[in-house]
């Protein structure tokens, strides 16, 4: 028979008892980790830049990066008088990053020379025969770090096969008192979650 955690409290040490010189026992083992510790970092190809510095600025201008996912479609089996589902083709989601536009660091163009190497909107081109033929017009990987109340990397989604599907600036406006920013929205290949070995 299924046991309640919550019948079980006594043994958590969450009783409270009145005379006692204690307070009850809060576990941080059910600590979460904060929507806000967090840093994406990128792998671009080589030919979008050059150096390492420019990536690390990506990182530290990444302010929001949105859900990451994956979906297993179904496969609906009918069968007299039953109706059964099995698992089919799984297909990545979409990941949405949202970036400080840095005065020193230039950091729009540098997206936007990233999205201009998949579609160059001023000549009509995609990815050049030279990307194509090489395979690399896609990042090799971009790593979102989950960190622990020190800044230490705790756990880490990867995505493999990177590359930005949307490039979009924030609305200018005299009106408000926000630093500017600039939204791309990134498709990926594969993705996988492990338990990080980086370090920060």
């Amino acid at each position: 028979m299924a046991k309640s955690f919550f019948a079980t409290v006594g043994t958590q040490n969450r009783d409270i008892v009145p005379g006692a010189k204690r307070i009850p026992t809060i576990s941080q083992g059910l600590d979460s980790v904060r929507a806000y510790q967090f840093e994406i970092h990128f792998k671009l190809p080589s030919d979008v830049v050059g150096t390492n510095a420019s990536q690390e600025t990506l990182t530290l201008a990444a302010k929001q990066v949105g859900s990451v996912g994956f979906t297993s479609e179904d496969i609906e089996v009918n069968r007299v008088n039953d109706k059964v589902f099995y698992p089919g083709k799984a297909s990545p989601e979409e990941v949405t990053v949202t970036f400080d536009n840095f005065y020193q660091k230039k950091v729009s163009n540098l997206l936007w020379n990233w999205f201009k190497s998949i579609y160059d909107p001023t000549k009509g081109w995609f990815a050049d025969a030279k990307r194509l033929n090489g395979g690399n017009w896609k990042a090799q990987e971009a790593s979102i770090l989950h960190l622990d109340p020190h800044g230490q990397p705790l756990m880490e989604t990867k995505l493999y096969g990177v590359y930005p599907k949307s490039w979009k600036t924030a609305e200018f406006n005299y009106s408000t008192n926000d630093f500017h920013t600039v939204e791309m929205t990134f498709r990926y290949d594969f993705m996988d979650h492990i338990v990080s070995t980086s370090t920060s």
